[in-house]
């Protein structure tokens, strides 16, 4: 799963960084004849809007700014010191300009782009266009289909603090200063918030019982911690003496969460408190205001289709039966033959042969087996692609204050400067969570070759607009992602390891049960429970890991389906191409077409891969 801020960077710096597009699932829109260059004033004409888009909407987010690297360049100094603005004010200007982007886009003339200048026109107008169509939802996360501002899983109260201690540097005394004036903005980040989550409640857009209660325990177990004691005073104090940056730079810190953050934690939670006796346990977004028409919006931002939940329902229930199919045979191979696939999991999860010990030592083994997979799996995987990203991917742990409500494993980008490489986040709050045999195919997910193969290889690229390259797809990307768990087993990563190999057909198996019960709560209106007696059943497993899934897809609706639906196009155009080229067919030359064009909705994905077995044929 990609960062979480990843995600609010596109929500926050703006429509047109959006991680939304749309397509016909399937086959794409075939792409019109085009000339064989561009024209060059249509080409500079795109490309100084590009170059304006990507400038403007970072310059409403400092967090982008941050996490990209550009607040260390004179022209983004000036983001150090500040948070994204999170008000209602501030989604309204970014969708204005967003349509004011999408006129000029238009007036360009896409007949007369070719190669990388239409695929760039492709993906930014399917992007703009789609983030307009969340317009006449005024609630939620606005601009990004999530559903209520304040959940257990995305806002300012878990974000900002792990911002401030991973991606805001610390090298000098005004580093430390800037640190300290985002600590005071994070009160107003907080409040504004607030202020939304309630207009949106008195609307009828209040989350459901479940989302405030996990919200809730979230908020005040931060707010029970001794301010000296928390994530914000620690950080700076502890950075600054590693440089030897003289001051009382955690006293100080210290003092703001006391006098600034912590009431206006007070007043998030207080408002919670206020919306709890009269929320609904209903979990789908049915429920909401316009609320099919969300899930419509939800499943096209995040699939880049036009698939309806029902569609999407009966994918997954075919994908659900074929994958336990193949799991049951393997398991069978290795001695397993009691019991449904769903039990037989259970049993495998609770086997201790195959559990780290929930302690230090054992999430520090657990972490050590992670890197050794990274090492193992980058030896081969020079034979399968021919360009190789520069930048290293590092293994880290979900923090604890967050690991509560974090989802399991998730990916941040590395700078564009090189300064910080790309981090795999695992969530250890309980190694029983991680049986052995289910490691693997998490660290090709989401290292290598999955979300930092595909997201490096973006930013490194050439000839690829600033815009495009901060631009996400959850489809292409989570698509590419589980894609990457097959190939790992196509290239001998589980030749020795029969265990592993039915860990990774339990993870296409999860996805494919995504879809069920994505569609299940907000087509289906299947109940919470519901939900997550189907994941017992198909899945095993604790119950309780179960419950933090549901929970996820009822806040983010439409995306748990993308994984399923993007691996399944990716597949489909790799063996189409195999088709139609016989013995021509490349595999490093069908991942670098792929890669190398950034990410991109699936229909025009299609597109490229077309232009590609054209060229080879």
């Amino acid at each position: 799963m990609i960062d979480r801020r990843r995600l609010l960077l596109a929500a926050a710096a703006g429509s047109a960084l959006g991680a939304s597009g749309c397509a016909v699932f399937g086959r794409g829109a075939p792409a019109a004849a085009a000339p064989a260059v561009s024209d060059p004033d249509q080409a500079a004409r795109q490309n100084a809007l590009f170059d304006r888009i990507f400038k403007e909407q970072l310059a409403e987010s400092p967090e982008g700014m941050t996490g990209l690297g550009l607040d260390r360049t004179p022209d983004g100094a000036w983001a150090l010191s500040r948070l994204d603005d999170r008000s209602t004010a501030a989604f309204e200007r970014n969708a204005a300009k967003n349509r004011q982007y999408l006129a000029e886009l238009k007036a360009i003339d896409r007949k007369r782009l070719a190669g990388m200048d239409a695929v760039n026109h492709d993906t930014i107008l399917f992007a703009g266009e789609t983030a307009q169509m969340g317009e006449r939802f005024k609630y939620g996360a606005r601009g990004f289909p999530q559903a209520y501002v304040i959940t257990q899983l995305n806002a300012a109260f878990l974000t900002v603090p792990d911002f401030l201690d991973s991606q805001h540097r610390i090298e000098t005394a005004s580093d430390a200063e800037a640190y300290l004036s985002r600590v005071s903005a994070f009160a107003v980040a907080l409040d504004q918030e607030t202020e939304r989550a309630r207009a949106d409640a008195a609307a009828g857009a209040a989350p459901p019982d479940f989302v405030i209660d996990k919200a809730l325990t979230q908020l005040r177990g931060m707010r029970a911690q001794a301010a000296a004691e928390t994530t914000l005073a620690k950080s700076v104090a502890r950075r600054t003496k590693e440089k030897n940056i003289a001051g009382d730079w955690g006293g100080r810190a210290t003092k703001l969460v006391q006098g600034t953050v912590y009431p206006a934690l007070d007043r998030q939670i207080a408002a919670l408190e206020a919306m709890r006796p009269n929320a609904t346990h209903d979990a789908g977004v049915w429920r909401l205001p316009d609320g099919e028409a969300y899930y419509d919006w939800g499943l096209r931002s995040f699939t880049t289709t036009n698939m309806t939940g029902d569609e999407v329902h009966r994918l997954g229930l075919e994908q659900v039966a074929e994958i336990s199919a193949r799991m049951d045979a393997l398991m069978k191979a290795q001695g397993l033959t009691q019991g449904t696939v769903g039990q037989r999991q259970t049993q495998m999860s609770k086997e201790a042969r195959f559990l780290y010990a929930n302690t230090d030592a054992g999430k520090a083994e657990l972490l050590a087996d992670l890197n050794k997979q990274i090492a193992a799996v980058n030896k081969v995987l020079p034979n399968y692609f021919g360009a190789l990203p520069k930048a290293n991917v590092d293994v880290k742990r979900v923090p604890p204050e967050i690991e509560a409500g974090a989802p399991g494993g998730y990916y941040q980008n590395a700078t564009l400067d090189g300064t910080r490489p790309g981090a795999y986040y695992i969530n250890l709050r309980d190694t029983a969570e991680w049986p052995r045999w289910s490691l693997p195919t998490l660290t090709y997910h989401e290292a290598n070759p999955g979300h930092h193969w595909q997201i490096t290889l973006a930013l490194e690229a050439e000839g690829i607009p600033m815009l495009r390259k901060v631009t996400g797809f959850s489809a292409y990307s989570e698509g590419w992602a589980l894609y990457a768990e097959q190939l790992a087993d196509e290239i001998g990563m589980y030749d020795n390891d029969p265990w592993g190999r039915i860990g990774y057909l339990q993870s296409f198996l999860f996805r494919a049960v995504r879809l069920v019960v994505d569609s299940g709560l907000h087509a289906k209106r299947w109940s919470r429970e519901q939900a997550i007696r189907y994941m017992v059943e198909q899945l095993g497993e604790p119950e309780s890991s179960h419950v933090t899934e549901v929970e996820r897809y009822a806040v983010w609706p439409g995306q748990a389906s993308s994984y399923k639906v993007g691996q399944t196009v990716w597949l489909r155009l790799r063996e189409d191409a195999k088709r139609k080229l016989g013995p021509r067919f490349d595999i490093k030359g069908f991942h670098d077409a792929g890669l190398l064009s950034g990410a991109m909705p699936l229909a025009v994905l299609e597109n490229v891969i077309d232009s590609w077995v054209a060229s080879r044929a």
